[in-house]
């Protein structure tokens, strides 16, 4: 019998980067923070051997390039089991928006075959093979408010963030993530100029931004005005967004990002007009963000948008216990 699990969304809130590693990939700081947007997903084993992707969107690869795909090899290689999976997708979430639908999608694939094939792996062999397939993947793993370092694929739990409202709003615009970061890498050499001391130069200053990210971050989330979230607390969410504001964490690709698409920046720009106390560049994108001070607030700037033709809803973030509750929903 199918299992059906829901595939969340996740923002940004915050993303430095530093200098390309040897391996090609960048390091960096970013705090991810689940919401209940999703993707509802239906996992099958029939008879054969495979793996068949099902989506009536057709931006959605059917074939090995498919993260869902991936994943389902490894953990049916790794629980030493035969069988075709079978995966059906109902998109909701957008394709390349920087929303990690497609990392959400394997993760939520590996969890129901698991519960399919009555198996578990091992917490360190999930991770193994999650950090695999994807950087975002892993997050999706804990779920809620989560530090993401190295290439965001090296996941810490942090002290769960009191609800907060939010508005997401939406583009047709697919924005190639391997592309921003090769834009990243151009502006750089472009500020710091080329050869080895400018190397070092470029080094020592992306050294100094990602510590200096983790500074606000721990400024915003332990702050004096803020400490330990109490659910439920009104009052704490609007100083928690207030610290945001105060503490200067912003989005690295929006430099590169916003200039290639000016449209995503008015986004921003219109999240900021409706009362949005933070706004932000999801990701690489395409997807931004705002987050509100009360429900109303939220659901009022949605409509506002939607009337100026910005496809945008209202949603709300996910702790972690919220994540897990509604992960089987």
């Amino acid at each position: 019998m199918p299992v059906g699990v829901c595939a969340f969304a996740k923002i940004n809130i915050g993303l430095k980067i530093g200098s390309r590693r040897a391996d090609g990939f960048h390091p960096l700081r970013t705090v991810y923070q689940t919401i209940t947007l999703h993707d509802r997903m239906r996992v099958d084993l029939a008879r054969g051997t495979g793996v068949e992707i099902r989506c009536k969107d057709q931006r959605v690869p059917d074939d090995e390039s498919n993260t869902c795909w991936r994943i389902a090899e490894r953990v049916m290689k790794a629980l030493k089991v035969r069988g075709r999976v079978v995966i059906h997708v109902e998109k909701t979430l957008p394709v390349r928006g920087g929303m990690g639908g497609a990392s959400s999608n394997a993760i939520a694939t590996l969890l129901a075959l698991e519960r399919l094939l009555g198996q578990q792996l091992a917490p360190e062999e999930r991770l193994r093979i999650a950090a695999e397939v994807g950087s975002d993947l892993p997050l999706f793993l804990i779920g809620g408010t989560v530090l993401g370092l190295g290439r965001g694929e090296e996941v810490y739990p942090l002290p769960d963030l009191p609800e907060l409202n939010c508005v997401v709003a939406t583009s047709e615009i697919a924005v190639s993530t391997s592309q921003a970061f090769a834009d990243w890498d151009s502006q750089e050499q472009e500020k710091y100029g080329k050869g080895q001391a400018a190397g070092r130069l470029t080094a020592t200053t992306a050294s100094d931004k990602l510590s200096g990210f983790s500074r606000a971050v721990f400024a915003w989330l332990g702050g004096s005005s803020t400490g330990v979230p109490a659910k439920g607390s009104g009052d704490r969410a609007e100083a928690l967004l207030l610290d945001l504001v105060r503490a200067g964490i912003e989005n690295d690709f929006e430099n590169v990002v916003f200039p290639q698409h000016p449209e995503l920046r008015a986004v921003k720009r219109a999240l900021e007009r409706e009362g949005a106390a933070y706004a932000s560049l999801s990701g690489s994108g395409s997807s931004v963000y705002g987050l509100f001070k009360s429900a109303d607030s939220a659901k009022t700037a949605a409509n506002r948008l939607n009337a100026e033709g910005i496809s945008a809803v209202a949603t709300k973030t996910l702790t972690k216990r919220e994540y897990w509750k509604k992960i089987w929903a």
